[in-house]
């Protein structure tokens, strides 16, 4: 076989120079492109470990919360049953009071009356008691049952209990 030409060699030279530049170029950019996936690669690790360490210290967060409303639960339902057991007390004194409650409701409703009375009272012991009167002289009504004392006992004919009028209160 015969020498190829010149001509032929320069090209094919040419050539396999372009190729040689293609494949450094290739190479270079396959480079580039390992270093942008390895940096990516170790952003997203990096950016793995960080939400994961956020996300662990949420769950530790609400792990606290949790116990603290826990036990603010529990300490509510120890005031609520202290609560209650103070309502229970209170009705049941209330219970005890309504009695007396209505008692005095009745002495408030009937003390104006009773005043009146006290004061009618009064007002005769005042007057005193009538003059000593002699027995021709009667009453404008005519003769009567005598007068006895208030108590409703029979009085003692060998002692007679004057009339008299007073107040204890």
């Amino acid at each position: 076989m015969s020498a190829p030409p010149a001509l032929q060699i320069r090209e094919a030279n040419a050539h396999l120079a372009a190729v040689h530049r293609r494949a450094a170029e290739l190479e270079a950019r396959l480079e580039a492109a390992e270093r942008t996936v390895s940096a990516q690669a170790e952003r997203l690790t990096l950016q793995d470990q960080q939400l994961r360490s956020a996300l662990d210290e949420l769950g530790h967060a609400k792990d606290r919360e949790i116990a603290a409303l826990q036990e603010q639960l529990l300490t509510s339902e120890a005031a609520i049953r202290s609560l209650q057991a103070a309502v229970r007390q209170r009705d049941e004194l209330i219970q005890q009071l309504q009695p007396r409650a209505k008692l005095l409701q009745d002495i408030c409703r009937r003390r104006p009356p009773l005043a009146a009375l006290l004061a009618d009272l009064a007002e005769a012991e005042r007057l005193g008691p009538l003059p000593a009167s002699d027995p021709g002289h009667l009453l404008p009504s005519g003769p009567g049952p005598p007068l006895a004392n208030s108590t409703g006992e029979k009085a003692d004919q060998d002692h007679p209990q004057p009339t008299m009028f007073g107040t204890t209160v």
